[in-house]
């Protein structure tokens, strides 16, 4: 049985990518005739059509689409295979890509690298910061190789290890004319005061849930669509927010008069990390999660 090459692999999905016969031949650094015989190459050695082409543009076709995301994962498994080998040497060395979610990666991620850096000089750290779908999806397509979300959420296919509790605070302008938040009920709060983020992040549901927000009427129909839009919201005096009690000290809070006021025990997220179930490198990702959960509690315990 003929089987197709990893370069063959590699050009076709250069071209679901780009749509664009000359621009995935650039990509991979060889002619646009070399290119398209090679992509003729794999379609007889399939005997399936996997493009449609015309003067003007290129569709892949259905099973063309189920061709290259198998065609992702077997190029994963053997980045994985090589990779997994460098690090029974020496873990969490070489490539890594990791997703992590907008209201986790602006908080975490500027305390940690550095330290994680120190300590793994030759880890070599690509992030991409999307919402908890996008790189769910993208974990599961094989572009990362593993994920830092917040639970609790549900997600099909994968391994989670939770790494420690983020509590919610409440947060409002300083002197805010919409509530005392040394002496409140959030049943109590008016309506249209609660400030959240637009549906599609997860930190919206979770803060509905763990402060127990039980009155949506109480919830503003404007949402924002970042944190930093939703922190200027506040600071103008438009709303109350809750935010993740790692969000204290970061960049997002300077220049504002926005403070934060601790919520009951209960008020809180997870912190998890995840990846595709039966992965090679299980044990070098828990190493990275223990390491993320001792810095964390490093961090608190020098507060």
């Amino acid at each position: 049985m003929n089987i197709p090459t990893l370069k063959q692999l590699r050009y076709f999905i250069a071209l679901t990518d780009l749509k664009h016969f000359g621009r995935a031949a650039e990509s991979c650094f060889v002619s646009q005739s070399a290119f398209s015989l090679a992509i003729q190459d794999l379609e007889r050695l399939l005997n399936i059509q996997l493009v449609d082409r015309t003067n003007r543009s290129v569709t892949i076709t259905d099973i063309g689409n189920e061709v290259a995301a198998q065609a992702r994962l077997t190029i994963t498994s053997v980045e994985e295979l090589v990779e997994m080998a460098q690090s029974s040497l020496s873990p969490l060395t070489g490539r890594l890509k990791l997703g992590i979610i907008p209201t986790i990666a602006p908080f975490l991620l500027p305390r940690l690298l550095p330290e994680l850096r120190r300590e793994y000089p030759d880890l070599q750290l690509y992030l991409v910061e999307d919402t908890t779908a996008r790189v769910h999806q993208k974990l599961m397509d094989g572009e990362l190789d593993l994920i830092i979300i917040a639970l609790p959420i549900a997600l099909r296919g994968i391994e989670i290890d939770s790494l420690f509790q983020d509590p919610f605070h409440l947060a409002c302008r300083s002197q805010s004319a919409l509530i005392n938040p040394k002496q409140y009920a959030i049943d109590d709060l008016a309506q249209e005061s609660i400030l959240l983020l637009e549906d599609g992040h997860c930190l919206r549901d979770h803060a509905l849930s763990a402060c127990q927000i039980r009155d949506l009427n109480q919830v503003s129909r404007f949402a924002a669509s970042s944190l930093l839009t939703l922190i200027e919201m506040v600071d103008a005096d438009m709303g109350i927010t809750f935010l993740p009690e790692m969000a204290e000290g970061s960049p997002l809070l300077k220049g504002t008069k926005v403070k934060t006021y601790p919520l009951t025990e209960k008020s809180y997220r997870e912190i998890g990390i995840g990846w595709r179930k039966g992965s090679k490198r299980h044990e070098e990702f828990r190493l990275l999660g223990k390491f993320i959960t001792d810095f964390h509690h490093k961090k608190n315990r020098l507060k």
